[in-house]
Parts: C-alpha cells; structure tokens; sequence
C-alpha cells in the first residue's frame, strides 16, 4: 500500500486534492444507476493497491481482489494518474462503503461497460445537443435585476467561448433559445473529435451537471474554476434566493453536491487525457 500524498493539480484549486493514496439523457441515466446501485455497502477489503496488467493498462486490486465493473469486467484505466485518483476513492471510504460519493469510479464503469454501447460520434452530437439548450444562452425579459445579472456574468463568458473557438452562439429570450449556427456546431464537432472516448465520458458528465457546453468548455479549458462555474449555471436560482431566502442546509448539500460531481468530471477529463505516469518521487513511503 502506497504511504503519503500525492497532490494532482489544476485550476480547480483544493477542491479535490488527492491525498493518501492506497497499493439528463439515455447516458446519464445509466451512469446514475451505476452510481447509486447498491449505494452503500458494508467495507470488505483493508487495503488498496494499483498494478500495471497486460497492454500496459492499471487495475485496482482490493487485498489480493482484483476491482470489477458492474458488467463484469476487469476494471482497467488507461493511466497511472487516474488509477491512484480511483484508489483514492477506495481508500478514503469508512467502514461503509459510499458508491454514491465515488463520482471517479462511476464514471470508470460508464467508460467501461458502455451501456448505452454508444461510439465517439454519438457522443459527440449527444453533447453538441445540449448547447442548443444551453444555459447561459437561455435568457429572461424580467425581472431588470435578474437579466442585469445574466448580463453581467454571462455575456463575459459567452464572449469568450465565441472569441477561443471563432463562433458564433449568441443568446435569446425566445421560448425556442437562440439558433445555433451550422458551422459553430461543425466547429465544435471537429474539437471534440480529438477527445478520447474517456475524456468524452466525462465531459458529457460536467455538461449534463451544468446544463452548458458554454460552461463545460469554460472549466476544461481551466478559464473557469468549478466554483465559478457552478455558481454560473445556478444564477437564476441564485437570484431567487437572494429575493426570497432559501432552507439553508438544502441550499449548501445541493451546492457542495454539483461542486464534488462537477469537480470530479473535470479531473476525470483531465486524467483520462494524461499520457504520462506519475513520478516515484511524489509517492512518499
């Protein structure tokens, strides 16, 4: 069992720090019920390890057990990096294991099993879908105050993603939203085309998390962080609860909540693109 920290950072500040680390579609539909099928269970296993099996890929042994998916198979990751993440997950469970809170893991299984047995371009128009109902392209005529607010904060960021990618999306007050070019959905159709089908599995997570592509991109790209992000595609309920008030304990859960999945299907990205192994030295025994 490895003994000591490894940190894996990224603009997403502490909000995940990997530390002790142990040797609304037909998608997220299926990932929801991987994450919360036999959501809690009594911890069976001490320690946690990681192995580099055939083809070079990483397993997860639990004692001398080797982690299965759902379906079956032998739980394998592409990458030394995200094994530690996914041993981590393990690792850090109490006496009762929590397959709810172990986003990494779930999001492994999807990639895995695939059960929705889609390819990369069935993904890709699936996430391209979204943005034609993103959002921050979804505007109100009123209050003033809450469209002053969507002003502000996400015009910025609309004029960015459009600026990076040279689109054009725009936004409306229109019941039907805004009318999304062809050539920015081919042009956004070409970028994702060069994601791994792993890294797709994730960013179709972040996406179905914040209801934006605009937003997604925003936090892959590391030009927004996942706080910054979250409290984006909640601006309106924001709002409302700036008026009104709100039940403070179920404000705070469903904020820390999108926070931790949010957060981890960035870091799922990221990982899951990682081609590199993690040093020795940054696993201390």
């Amino acid at each position: 069992m490895f003994k000591g920290l490894v940190r894996l950072q990224s603009q997403f500040g502490n909000v995940l720090s990997l530390s002790k680390v142990c040797p609304r579609n037909q998608h997220s539909r299926f990932a929801w019920k991987y994450s919360t099928a036999a959501a809690e269970r009594k911890r069976f296993y001490q320690d946690v390890s990681i192995s580099q099996g055939d083809g070079g890929l990483y397993e997860i042994n639990l004692d001398r057990r080797k982690l299965k998916t759902p379906g079956g198979k032998l739980f394998t990751v592409p990458n030394e990096a995200l094994a530690i993440a996914v041993a981590t997950e393990w690792d850090a469970q109490g006496d009762t294991l929590k397959f709810y809170t172990m986003h990494l893991t779930t999001l492994c299984n999807t990639a895995l099993d695939n059960p929705s047995q889609r390819n990369k371009q069935q993904m890709i128009n699936a996430a391209l879908k979204f943005l034609e109902t993103d959002t921050v392209c979804y505007r109100v005529d009123e209050p003033h105050g809450l469209v002053e607010l969507q002003n502000n904060e996400w015009d910025p960021v609309l004029r960015w993603i459009e600026n990076r990618y040279n689109v054009i999306i725009g936004s409306s007050s229109s019941i039907l939203g805004p009318v999304i070019p062809e050539a920015t959905k081919d042009r956004f159709r070409q970028h994702l085309n060069s994601y791994n089908f792993w890294s797709l599995t994730g960013l179709e997570y972040v996406i179905t998390q914040l209801k934006s592509v605009v937003l997604s991109m925003g936090l892959i790209d590391r030009h927004l962080s996942v706080e910054q992000a979250v409290l984006l595609s909640r601006l309106e309920e924001e709002y409302q609860i700036r008026c009104w008030g709100n039940v403070e304990w179920a404000h705070d859960y469903d904020m820390y909540e999108l926070r931790a999945r949010t957060a981890a299907g960035a870091l799922f990205v990221h990982l899951s693109s990682e081609s590199s192994t993690v040093k020795n030295k940054l696993m201390q025994d």
